[in-house]
């Protein structure tokens, strides 16, 4: 429960924030070796991109979890609560299991003489949690670029990448080229590669470092579209938008791959774990809510695939936006402007993060009234006749779910 008692060392992990990020996998490589590399004990699959990961994510472990495997599976950045980002047979670890891994990693970083980052400790752990489970396939998804990214200090067997866009310049270049070559740096030799459908296999494949077997993900068939579902062949997908069939696809792409690697995943049992995908943050109803729905889109793809989703289905939607200063709030705010909402709603939270209100009305160009968190969670527990959407930045979403009581799984 949100406010709860924290265990001892979940503390300790949020003050490593603010380390930030560090080039290199000299610290990750060391934590693993420290605990008898609990990496080696499964198969591993790595789903890097700009976008789409955690959808792409959640398909694949809930529709392997219905062919009888039994999943773990890392996502990031959580909404609500730090336990879920790691997730073991279809659930986020508990409390009490992820206190006793960090401590752990917090031990084995005492004795080697380190100091690790906030996502060095949490992949360490989920890795550690996986062995205990006994696992038998993971699928991390890679948390930024992929180059130096924790995760890939990990040997897989599979690669997905969902799409390439700009974000993290800072970090990864500032060029659509640059990012690519971060991302594809998690790919292996004569491996599978699976590719979004967005992505042409001959704009990637001069940019590889390396020599993988690339399997481009087909885009599904015909589709009824719906602002809360859409249904593909007459199946349900209860994850909303034509974005989301695009990681569905890959997500099926993935998984032939995992055939023809020798994994037994009858086909009957597929669609029954699409049927059962839930991944809250993602155009996602609010339960206890009237007619709210949040959708974390941070950077100018996600907020274009929004905006496509809410023209195609005719929806004129009631904006509440907030979003971290570091963002293109102009490019974002471009995007969200073509849904025409009925109204625009700043917000901004408490952590220095946030964009404040001049850089937000500078982006959007608009005189619209800013709320804080308190004030915004106080409207939407209103009701209105029109859908409202919040929309902007992950940690708005889960700030926000924290002041309303919500859990979000």
């Amino acid at each position: 429960m949100i406010g709860a008692f924290q265990p001892s060392h979940i503390p300790r992990l949020q003050e490593r924030g603010h380390l930030g990020i560090k080039c290199g996998l000299e610290n990750i490589h060391a934590l693993l070796g420290g605990l008898g590399h609990p990496e080696a004990g499964f198969p591993i699959i790595l789903i890097a991109g700009t976008n789409g990961k955690g959808s792409t994510g959640a398909f694949l472990a809930h529709m392997l979890r219905a062919a009888g495997l039994v999943v773990g599976w890392t996502t990031s950045p959580h909404l609500a609560d730090v336990t879920e980002r790691i997730w073991v047979d279809g659930h986020p670890i508990g409390t009490g299991a992820l206190d006793l891994l960090l401590g752990e990693a917090f031990e084995t970083e005492v004795r080697l003489g380190l100091q690790a980052t906030y996502f060095e400790l949490m992949i360490t752990a989920a890795l550690s949690a996986f062995r205990m489970a006994g696992v038998e396939v993971a699928i991390l998804e890679v948390g930024m670029g992929g180059r130096w990214d924790a995760t890939n200090a990990t040997d897989p067997i599979l690669t997905i990448v969902t799409t390439i866009g700009l974000d993290h310049q800072e970090y990864l270049g500032d060029t659509r080229e640059a990012i690519a070559r971060e991302k594809l740096c998690t790919a292996r030799d004569g491996r599978p590669l699976v590719l979004g459908p967005s992505l042409d296999p001959d704009w990637i494949r001069p940019l590889l470092p390396t020599s993988p077997v690339l399997h481009p993900a087909p885009r599904l068939g015909p589709a009824d579209i719906r602002w809360d579902h859409s249904r593909v062949a007459g199946k349900h997908v209860a994850l909303p938008g034509l974005h989301q069939l695009d990681n569905l696809a890959t997500a099926f792409e993935a998984v032939r791959q995992l055939q023809a690697l020798g994994f037994p995943i009858p086909e009957e049992h597929l669609w029954s774990g699409v049927a059962a995908t839930r991944w809250p943050g993602r155009l996602w109803k609010v339960p206890m809510l009237s007619g709210v729905w949040m959708d974390g889109a941070h950077n100018p793809e996600g907020a274009r695939a929004l905006a496509d989703h809410a023209l195609a289905c005719g929806v004129r939607p009631h904006l509440f936006f907030g979003a971290m200063g570091d963002k293109d709030l102009a490019g974002v705010a471009q995007e969200l402007k073509r849904m025409r909402p009925l109204s625009v709603t700043f917000i901004q939270g408490d952590a220095p993060r946030y964009a404040k209100a001049a850089p937000l009305r500078e982006a959007w160009r608009l005189e619209a009234p800013l709320l804080s968190i308190q004030e915004a969670a106080a409207r939407l527990r209103s009701t209105s006749d029109a859908p409202r959407l919040v929309s902007g930045s992950l940690y708005l979403l889960g700030d926000l779910l924290r002041e309303l009581g919500i859990q979000p799984f």
